[in-house]
């Protein structure tokens, strides 16, 4: 990491009443100015190092905005907006009453995580409104998708382009800081997904004034790699994280797509200082990984790394599906599905067709199984199919709820998907709102994107993958209960009171001894306890399911194609 400036990104309150403004400007050679709607206006200062800043006698409400010559850009570090990406950066006030001040969260290893998103939620209020159920179910924790301001009301959040300000749509700072009060009021846990890895393009002004924000000759899907090795880039994000962690009191993080960041250093960095400035609580940092880095995977580091590879292979063993990326893992399933539970990464440097045969990877059985969050579905494994399907609508029942009970009952941390634990069968779709060119863009590259995949090798299949941009493929989106509801949430009841009252309480010191493949769909598993009894599973996804172990007096089994039970 390069040395720099200290200072930080940004409105700053004074004692006297006046706020500070700074800006990193390292590519803007002209004269910069501050701007206060209805308001006082100032030259901004060099203060070195790229950095420019002025004070004015404002307090928080302010409407402000930088002026770049004659471009009119706001705050990249703004804590709230007022019209959008676009409009005005606003003075937020930090101040909140918190009616759980002593809430430090939960341990890692009690985690049973749902993934929720804001907007199909109707907003934090909405989200609010739903946690006794949440609570009730047995899940512990919730995760926010990405609240970070973007272009337009509807999207995904993740082409955030001021990730410090709230998006407007969802509701208030204030708003989500009490969502999460009450949530901790129920023993519920925060966690919100992050995006530091680009930035989207609407709203997006850091070239106007800081190209050297990128670095435009390392590729990623998104252009140029953050150059998160300058201190006031590193600094931005970290500060971010911070933001977050403290001021929100969210319980944990989740890094988007770090591969694309491509910098362990920065990765160890941010952990460092989090840990750091934050000792006393349960904080909890993952990382979404496509490299399957294990060395990132350690006490003074990251707790955990979604564990796309639990997904994959089930999904294949679930659905019989083998295009694109899947056909990574197309053969010998059971085999890989074995080792995923015996030692978290299926790929640990061997090579990958789907990344051109280069290796992907390291070695992973040494690491915890707790140190994997599994899930069957997510925002990823929905909304990126083209039609959104869950998978209520792929697989067979009787299937998927032996991969259920495989997914609660495995010590890896699971993640649920909104609407997984009521059998909903709407779709989550990819949305967006974005006009003009743009949506053209978007739209027309998606329908490209999936001319990989078999059932869409057709153009005219292609064009009836719904519009990102049309309001009607955002309210699609809002998970409503299946048609089999009431069974679905009975077995999810079911299997998370074993997993609290059996499994929980002896993850601690949990490691695997082994699991091997029974055939063609079949698997076998076991792992030591903290308390040194023995959890076992057994699994088959085979059309015509074989003789399960027969066991006396089983955790769990469903008779067929999934028992579990645990020895001493």
């Amino acid at each position: 990491m390069t040395g720099g400036s200290a200072m930080r990104w940004g409105p700053e309150p004074q004692a006297d009443g006046t706020t500070r403004f700074r800006l990193w400007a390292p590519d803007f050679d002209g004269d910069a100015h501050m701007e206060v709607e209805d308001g006082p206006s100032a030259l901004l200062s060099d203060d070195g190092g790229g950095w420019r800043s002025a004070v004015l006698p404002v307090g928080p409400g302010a409407r402000y905005r930088f002026r770049m010559g004659d471009q009119a850009v706001p705050d990249p570090a703004s804590r709230r907006q007022a019209g959008g990406v676009n409009g005005w950066s606003v003075v937020a006030d930090t101040h909140h009453d918190w009616r759980h001040p002593d809430w430090r969260g939960r341990p890692w290893h009690e985690m049973v995580i749902l993934e929720v998103h804001a907007g199909v939620l109707d907003g934090f209020a909405g989200i609010a409104d739903r946690l006794p159920d949440i609570a009730a179910a047995g899940i512990t924790a919730i995760e926010l998708m990405p609240v970070g301001a973007f272009g337009g009301t509807r999207g995904w959040g993740y082409d955030g382009v001021l990730p410090y300000a709230v998006q407007e749509d969802y509701g208030t700072p204030a708003e989500l800081k009490a969502l999460i009060d009450t949530a901790h009021g129920l023993g519920l846990s925060v966690l919100l997904d992050v995006v530091y890895n680009h930035f989207g393009p609407d709203g997006n002004y850091l070239g106007v004034y800081a190209d050297s924000f990128f670095h435009p000759e390392v590729h990623t899907p998104w252009g140029g790699a953050v150059a998160v090795d300058k201190e006031p880039v590193a600094r931005f994000f970290i500060d971010n994280a911070l933001m977050w962690l403290d001021e929100y009191r969210f319980d944990g993080l989740r890094f988007d797509a770090v591969h694309a960041i491509d910098n362990p250093a920065f990765l160890d960095r941010m952990a460092a200082d989090i840990r750091e400035s934050l000792p006393d609580r349960h904080v909890h940092l993952v990382l979404e990984n496509e490299s399957n880095d294990a060395a990132r995977l350690r006490a003074d580091g990251y707790d955990a790394q979604w564990n796309d590879d639990f997904h994959n292979v089930l999904h294949v063993l679930l659905t019989g599906e083998t295009s694109a990326y899947y056909g990574d893992f197309a053969d010998r399933p059971a085999e890989r599905l074995a080792r995923c539970l015996a030692e978290g990464f299926i790929y640990q440097g061997e090579g990958s067709p789907n990344h051109d045969g280069r290796p992907r990877g390291t070695k992973s059985a040494h690491l915890p199984p707790t140190a994997f969050v599994a899930f069957l579905q997510n925002h990823d494994q929905v909304g990126n199919r083209a039609m959104g399907d869950r998978l209520t609508r792929l697989a067979d029942p009787a299937k998927l709820r032996a991969a259920t009970a495989l997914l609660l009952l495995c010590p890896q941390i699971p993640l649920l998907f909104m609407g997984e634990e009521l059998g909903s069968e709407t779709p989550f779709l990819f949305f967006t709102d974005f006009h003009d060119e743009l949506a053209d863009a978007v739209r027309n590259g998606r329908r490209r994107e999936f001319a990989k995949f078999v059932a869409f090798a057709d153009e005219a299949a292609r064009e009836a993958i719904p519009d990102p941009n049309a309001p009607a493929t955002f309210e699609a989106s809002r998970p409503e209960p299946g048609p089999d509801a009431a069974a679905w949430r009975a077995l999810y009841a079911e299997l998370l009171a074993l997993r609290r009252d059996r499994i929980v309480p002896h993850l601690p010191g949990a490691t695997a001894i082994g699991a091997e493949a029974r055939g063609e769909a079949a698997v076998t598993a076991r792992w030591r306890l903290g308390d040194g009894s023995t959890l076992s599973v057994a699994i088959d996804l085979g059309d015509t399911p074989a003789a399960l172990p027969d066991i006396a007096e089983p955790l769990f089994t469903d008779g067929s194609r999934f028992v579990a039970w645990i020895a001493r």
